[in-house]
């Protein structure tokens, strides 16, 4: 098997892997009780997957790049997967919001600065919307990747997956959770390891190819 078809093997392998593990950690946060579940309880969901399979999406693009693979050969496996990610990036914040509006407590921030997050924890989810910003602005790579300007949103990028681990740190209560928490810290770390490689093989131009 040549080196292309391991690798995307291993990428859908890997975001298929980390999207169940997300599943399994909500769910047992819940004790599997989603017969009724409210948009509350639900949210979180789609920011676990949401991360994970872009948490993904660093460890496969470090792999490809190591392995000197061309980025045509994961190019079906990312078009694909940022679908998936852009829903639950609009789903993680969207069911909240809806939700705390339907009760009563108007639209964000405030909404959930003062009456869904604690005083103590309202710099966490500013940490959220300042990443959920970020992301949507990344979504124009398809207009603007061309042009010199948008390697700072790439920068951008890079910073707010950071601070979305540290944000689902202080509010994610699945990570309360022995198992996923110590999943969570490989994420963090590899993902800083993934980022780290990637900025240095763009200076040192390793592999003598735009990454």
């Amino acid at each position: 098997m040549k080196t292309e078809q391991k690798l995307q093997i291993g990428a859908w392998s890997l975001s298929f892997i980390v999207t169940v593990l997300a599943v399994l950690a909500w769910g047992q946060g819940q004790r599997w009780q989603i017969a009724h579940i409210s948009p509350y309880n639900l949210f979180p969901l789609f920011g676990l997957m949401a991360f994970s399979m872009m948490w993904s999406h660093y460890v496969a693009a470090a792999l490809r790049v190591y392995l000197g693979v061309e980025k045509e050969q994961l190019k079906t496996y990312f078009e694909s997967t940022s679908i998936f990610v852009l829903v639950c990036i609009l789903l993680h914040p969207g069911l909240l919001i809806w939700q705390l509006f339907r009760d009563g407590f108007g639209l964000p921030p405030n909404s959930y600065l003062h009456n869904y997050v604690a005083p103590s924890a309202e710099w966490a989810a500013l940490f959220g919307t300042v990443s959920l910003i970020i992301f949507l602005a990344y979504e124009f790579h398809r207009i603007y990747d061309k042009k010199p300007w948008w390697k700072y949103v790439q920068y951008a990028s890079d910073v707010a997956m950071i601070l979305i681990f540290i944000h689902a740190l202080r509010l994610g209560r699945q990570l309360g959770m022995g198992w996923f928490r110590m999943v969570w810290w490989l994420y963090g770390v590899t993902l800083v390891g993934s980022i780290v490689y990637m900025y240095a093989t763009k200076l040192t131009n390793r592999k003598g190819e735009k990454v």
